[in-house]
């Protein structure tokens, strides 16, 4: 039997996929200024919220993709962003970092 660790994986939205501005979907709190990148537990859980999201569907293009939790985290440090697990309609569950 392995005992190795299964990876655990969230989907996030990526503005502009596979271009040189590809980067992921971040929001800044209004009331508490927090800057973060919202996660899902699922593709279609993100699909769903997505449609709810405000965003720029005339000029740019958007695609729900999935990723390692470590790499998430790894990049949202980097760029000083906090990372929060979201429901199908923009509910913040839990922060992830």
């Amino acid at each position: 039997m392995n005992n190795k660790i299964k990876d655990v994986w969230f989907y996030i939205v990526v503005q502009n996929p596979g271009a040189s501005s590809e980067q992921f979907m971040g929001y800044t709190d209004k009331e508490t200024k927090a800057t973060f990148i919202p996660c899902f537990k699922s593709k279609e859980i993100a699909q769903q919220c997505f449609l709810l999201m405000p965003k720029d569907i005339m000029k740019e293009k958007y695609e729900v993709q999935a990723i390692i939790k470590e790499d998430l985290i790894a990049l949202a440090e980097k760029q000083s962003y906090e990372i929060f697990l979201l429901d199908d309609k923009g509910k913040i569950l839990v922060q992830i970092k």
